[in-house]
């Protein structure tokens, strides 16, 4: 399966922006040491299927947000 973008524009926004929220939740909030892990790890699947532009469950939801230019 080749990787080609399926991740862009206001998808990418978000996926950045929650990111960001889940990794300050994971560093600075008192929650339980559980649910930290579960937010950083959240945090880095967003952070980093942002930055490359491509996000293995939308492909396998048949999901494209990245425009292509012809």
């Amino acid at each position: 399966m080749a990787m080609s973008c399926n991740v862009g524009g206001a998808d990418k926004v978000v996926r950045i922006v929650v990111g960001i929220a889940l990794l300050i939740l994971a560093v600075f909030s008192p929650i339980d040491t559980v649910w930290r892990v579960l937010a950083g790890v959240l945090a880095a699947i967003a952070l980093v299927t942002a930055l490359i532009g491509f996000c293995p469950l939308n492909s396998l939801l048949g999901i494209d947000t990245c425009k292509r230019h012809a």
